[in-house]
């Protein structure tokens, strides 16, 4: 499931996009999400689902419109989570600061120099700290427990022997690697170019019904190609390059900060026809677009993708389902986006 299709950390201006990324998988009832998004909580309500079968998030990267609705799982999908915590799995810390923007000479002050780029385990320690009066409160006065008990964040660690280097070298070539299993889904990892922002996965979810792919944030890479390759479909992310830099013109007033904008833009995320071409070597079955940017881009530009992909296109709206199956699957036991 769809639950949220828009990408980029800002306010849309349409009414009708009111979601940021995530997305849903649904297998025999349990929930594997991936990313948390703006909405992200309040979409898997309206979808109908309970906290109670969610099983793990899995976080492709550190930006903010990937995490930004953690806390409102941490304060409030922790009340209906009554079985095994919920594991949160994502990036561990980046390890240092990413390189100045060529656009200027002058570095900024730091965020919270003395650990300025966290992964998930530390990113989630601090939501639970930063919330200690309302957690305080509530298990003093109500008697509830920890909210934080109810989740279980774990920093996936990257396979000695990759030559993985945040600054220099983002996605090397490497193999797909097991970050998660259970009797439902097996889930691999792989590092993908979203170059600065680093570790930056694309995740593989394989059932006995199909298989999915996340891309997560990125460009053009062939790691995605490799995680992708022979499966059901792949959820790629998008960006209209020609209506970002038109806006761009009037967002950014300051010439060097809008160039600075623009060269991430286009080196870090994916034209409609690239993402075609990742889906067309992956030998993907479907492809499904989403983290639109900007969101309210039309349809007609996301369905670019379909010059350079032959297979199914898929151009999702939020809360949308979409059921995969690999060609040996029974119908009647679909796995559900």
């Amino acid at each position: 499931m769809a639950l949220g299709t828009a990408g980029g950390p800002k306010w849309w201006g349409r009414e009708d996009i009111d979601a940021g990324i995530s997305t849903a998988i649904v297998v025999d009832g349990a929930i594997y999400m991936v990313d948390y998004g703006y909405g992200a909580s309040r979409q898997l309500v309206r979808s109908s689902h309970s906290f109670d079968n969610v099983k793990a998030v899995f976080i492709t990267h550190m930006h903010s419109d990937h995490t930004v609705d953690l806390p409102s799982l941490l304060l409030f999908g922790s009340m209906d989570v009554t079985g095994d915590p919920i594991k949160i799995i994502g990036p561990g810390p980046r390890g240092k600061l990413p390189p100045l923007t060529s656009r200027t000479t002058k570095a900024p002050d730091p965020v919270n120099p003395q650990d300025p780029v966290p992964g998930i385990e530390e990113t989630f320690r601090r939501l639970v700290q930063t919330y200690s009066s309302d957690i305080n409160d509530r298990m003093f006065d109500y008697g509830s427990p920890s909210p934080a008990s109810k989740f279980a964040p774990r920093d996936i660690i990257i396979p000695e022997g990759v030559p993985f280097d945040p600054n220099n070298n983002v996605a090397p070539e490497m193999v797909p690697f097991t970050i998660y299993s259970d009797e439902r889904v097996t889930v691999t990892a792989i590092l993908v170019d979203h170059h600065p922002t680093a570790p930056a996965y694309a995740f593989r979810f394989e059932s006995q019904y199909g298989s999915i792919v996340i891309s997560g944030d990125t460009g053009y890479s062939e790691n995605t190609i490799r995680i992708a390759q022979d499966c059901d479909m792949l959820f790629h992310e998008v960006i209209d390059l020609e209506k970002i830099e038109l806006d761009a013109q009037t967002e950014y007033t300051e010439h060097a900060h809008r160039e600075a904008v623009m060269d991430h833009h286009k080196r870090s995320h994916t034209s409609p026809e690239n993402a075609g071409k990742v889906a067309q070597a992956a030998n993907a079955k479907a492809l499904a677009l989403h983290h639109y940017v900007p969101a309210g881009s039309p349809r007609s530009v996301w369905e670019k993708a379909g010059l350079t992909f032959g297979g199914r296109l898929v151009i999702p709206e939020d809360l949308d389902i979409i059921e995969v199956a690999s060609d040996n699957a029974e119908t009647k036991h679909l796995t559900k986006l």
